[in-house]
């Protein structure tokens, strides 16, 4: 079914702007990318959920004059924390601990590690470690869109500096790495629907070392 789901979807490229995803299926693609796994269960990264019309409207010229993210339902963003701090560490190790019914302070020795590892770096080199680990839980709100029968359309063409002044990242300590608009296709004015699903064939796609 999965792999039903996944041909089946495709990069929409024109939305029917008075069909509207419901608020709990919205839900459900949020949650599949809260529950992705990341780098040490840092969840480095968090999800931007935009339905506001006049918002939408202002991200067009943002996205390059793309269209789409005017016409369709909801607008996914994926940003990721600008750097890594002991704070952001120690908070959500707390929180395990907590939850767990754990002693803080239990996973001492690994959080030191992390931070050994991690705060020397530069804040780019957070970054594109931390972007890595936004693009998990995008891949699974895709596919969580695509079993819903919802479509979507995976976008890098926005300037990220304009968009995170426009949603106020910066003072969350957040840089935009993706979006996702979601909704629902307009089958008669989008060029792609209906064309074959193109991938490199297995034999080239997959490296076999038996």
């Amino acid at each position: 079914m999965l792999l039903e789901n996944l041909n089946w979807r495709y990069a929409t490229k024109k939305y029917d702007p008075t069909k509207k995803v419901s608020q709990e299926a919205v839900e459900k693609i949020v949650e599949a990318a809260r529950l992705a796994p990341t780098s040490s269960g840092l969840q480095q990264f968090r999800v931007i959920v935009i339905s506001n019309q006049e918002l939408k409207d202002k991200i067009v010229p943002i996205a390059w004059g793309q269209q789409i993210v005017a016409d369709c339902s909801h607008i996914l963003v994926f940003a990721a924390w600008d750097r890594y701090t002991e704070e952001r560490i120690d908070q959500i190790f707390n929180y395990t601990t907590d939850q767990r019914g754990l002693p803080r302070g239990r996973f001492d020795s690994y959080t030191s590690k992390l931070k050994d590892l991690y705060l020397p770096q530069t804040a780019e080199e957070n970054f594109n470690h931390t972007a890595r680990q936004a693009y998990i839980g995008f891949s699974l709100s895709i596919t969580q869109a695509a079993e819903l029968k919802i479509d979507s359309t995976p976008m890098e063409g926005f300037s990220s500096d304009e968009l995170d002044e426009l949603l106020g990242l910066k003072e969350k300590g957040l840089r935009s790495v993706t979006m996702l608009p979601i909704g629902y296709r307009d089958a008669e004015g989008d060029w792609l629907e209906g064309m074959k699903k193109v991938r490199n064939p297995k034999n080239e796609f997959v490296l076999e070392y038996a």
